[in-house]
C-alpha cells in the first residue's frame, strides 16, 4: 500500500521493467479505447502488458488489483452499455484515482449510466467485498497476484465467482526457481512484483488442485532489472512477464479431442484468433485440437465462435494447451 500509494507517483518511477512489459501488437480496437482513458489513470498504472481478452461484448468482468483503474475503463468500452466491469483493489489512494474519473469516462464513452465500479478490499477475500458466486463471466489481473501472499487463496476466490464456463485471464511474473527467504523479504523487490513471484512449475498445480483446466500460455516475456544491487540479490534467478488463462470447465463437458473450424466476427479478431502460443485460429480454417482445448472452447463465451466437430481429428494432436 505505501509502495503503491505514495512511493511510486508515475510508472517511470519502477526501477525493473516487470511491470511496464507489452507482450505483443495491440489491436486498433484496444488502442483506441486506451486513448479514451484519463491521463492520470494511465500515468498511475502499474501493471504488466495489456490483459485484454478477446469475445467480451455484454460480458461481466472482474479486475482483481485494478490499481488506478486503466484496463476497467478499457475494458467498459469493450463489453459495452450492456457489460459491467468490477475492480478490486487494497489501496485506497489507486481505488481513489479510479473512481474520481467514472464521470469522466462515461461521458466520454457516451453511457447513460456508469458500467463500472470500484472497490477497496482484498483479492484473496472477494467474499468480503460482496461478491456472489457464480456472478462474473471473466477475471482479470494485471501483475498483482505476485502481491498477494497467499496465492491458493488468490485463484480458488477467481474460481468461485466465476460462472460455469468462465475464464481467468491474467499476467503475471514468474521465478524460474522457488525464491529464497532474503529475495522474499525484500521490501523494494517485493513492490517491483518479483519477490513475490510464483516458481512457475507451481501455477500448473495450484490451478488443478483449485479446479481450473491446465493454464494455457499466452505470451512470455523476459524481465530486466536496472539496479546492479537489485540484481546482486536475485542472484541466478531468471524472471518472466507471462499471460495465462485459465477455464472453469463444468464437469459435464466430456468433449474428445476434434475438429474446430473459427467463424470469424469477433472485434479486433476478425480474421485471426491468437488463443495462446499453441493454438491459432484462422477464419474458416479446420484446425485439430486435444480433448482440452475442444471441451474449453464447448463450454465458454467462445462456443458460438467456433463450429466444432468431436470427435473428428486427422492426426495426433499435443495434449494440453499450455506451452
Amino acid at each position: 500500500q505505501d509502495y503503491y500509494g505514495k512511493e511510486l507517483q508515475k510508472s517511470e518511477d519502477l526501477k525493473t521493467n516487470a511491470c511496464v512489459t507489452l507482450a505483443r501488437p495491440l489491436p486498433k480496437v484496444v488502442r483506441d479505447a486506451l486513448e479514451r482513458v484519463h491521463e492520470e489513470v494511465v500515468a498511475r498504472y502499474y501493471g504488466c502488458g495489456l490483459v485484454i481478452p478477446e469475445c467480451l461484448a455484454s460480458c461481466r468482468i472482474l479486475d482483481l488489483g485494478s490499481g488506478s483503474g486503466r484496463d476497467c475503463y478499457l475494458l467498459s468500452q469493450l463489453v459495452g452499455e450492456r457489460g459491467h466491469v468490477t475492480g478490486i483493489d487494497m489501496t485506497e489512494g489507486q481505488v481513489e484515482v479510479a473512481k474520481k474519473h467514472i464521470a469522466y469516462h462515461m461521458d466520454k464513452f457516451g453511457y447513460q449510466k456508469p458500467n463500472v465500479e470500484f472497490l477497496q478490499g482484498y483479492m484473496e477475500k472477494l467474499g468480503d467485498a460482496g461478491l456472489a458466486d457464480e456472478s462474473y463471466d471473466i477475471v482479470i489481473s494485471n501483475c498483482v497476484i505476485n502481491l498477494a501472499p497467499d496465492k491458493r487463496a488468490v485463484l480458488r476466490e477467481a474460481y468461485r465467482v466465476l460462472k460455469p464456463g468462465g475464464e481467468m485471464y491474467f499476467s503475471d511474473i514468474y521465478a524460474s526457481q522457488r525464491l529464497s527467504e532474503t529475495i522474499r523479504k525484500h521490501r523494494v523487490l517485493w513492490g517491483e512484483c518479483l519477490a513475490g513471484a510464483l516458481y512457475w512449475r507451481d501455477l500448473y498445480s495450484i490451478a488443478e488442485e483449485v479446479g481450473f483446466s491446465p493454464p494455457c500460455l499466452v505470451t512470455a516475456s523476459p524481465i530486466t532489472i536496472s539496479d546492479k544491487k537489485l540484481e546482486g540479490i536475485v542472484g541466478e534467478c531468471r524472471f518472466v512477464s507471462a499471460t495465462f488463462r485459465l477455464f472453469k470447465v463444468p464437469g459435464s463437458s466430456q468433449a474428445g479431442p476434434g475438429q474446430v473450424i473459427y467463424n470469424g466476427g469477433i472485434v479486433g479478431h476478425e480474421r485471426e484468433l491468437v488463443f495462446d502460443a499453441n493454438f491459432t485460429f484462422k477464419e474458416g480454417e479446420v484446425v485439430d485440437v486435444d480433448a482440452e482445448m475442444a471441451a474449453i472452447l464447448q463450454s465458454s463465451r467462445f462456443a458460438e465462435e467456433f463450429l466444432i466437430r468431436a470427435g473428428e481429428t486427422n492426426t495426433a494432436t499435443p495434449q494440453g494447451c499450455c506451452c
